[in-house]
């Protein structure tokens, strides 16, 4: 059994690698570097337990303005990709009941996650294939800031999109395999 300093360190090794190191995410490498990113390892295994576990972290930002953004990785839970979909809904809501709206976004990665429409073994499914489940919180206003700085933002899907599937699907897992 894979331990939670051994997934955070998984975790970032693939950040670096895939997120940095393909520039997947312009504004990520700010953040790694400047140690503002929390990653909280979630053990819990239904629905009840990921929703808890998005709300402290929802607080911890709150309360700490240090944390630019927060990884919640969930190792032992949302295997499926659809049963991981139904909680991503399920959590914007959460987050527009609670007051969030505006706040904080979620991104969303998951070790089989497909595009709607695309094709299981399409290498573009790879910009969002994670190590492990997981949500990506961040900080509405730093997005808006980073996006301003960087310009035209709604390029870089497509442009990701693009880059893996030049690079290929073999070659996508690979690098993201090599993180484990």
């Amino acid at each position: 059994m894979v331990d939670d300093q051994q997934i955070v360190a998984q975790t970032k090794k693939w950040i670096q690698s895939v997120v940095i190191g393909l520039n997947f995410c312009p504004f990520a490498n700010r953040e790694f570097k400047n140690n503002t990113i929390h990653y909280q390892v979630e053990h819990g295994v239904t629905r009840t337990d990921a929703r808890n576990a998005l709300l402290k972290e929802c607080k911890r930002l709150d309360k700490d303005k240090s944390i630019a953004t927060t990884l919640l990785i969930f190792p032992d839970y949302f295997r499926e990709f659809d049963t991981y979909l139904q909680f991503i809904s399920f959590a914007e809501t959460l987050l527009q009941q609670k007051g969030y709206e505006g706040v904080y976004q979620l991104a969303t990665f998951h070790p089989q996650y497909q595009f709607e429409g695309s094709a299981p073994d399409d290498a573009a499914n790879y910009t969002n294939r994670s190590l492990y489940p997981m949500l990506h919180l961040l900080r509405e206003e730093q997005v808006a800031k980073a996006i301003q700085f960087y310009g035209n933002a709604d390029e870089i899907p497509e442009r990701n999109i693009q880059f893996a599937r030049e690079k290929g699907e073999v070659y996508m897992k690979m690098l993201r395999d090599s993180c484990l």
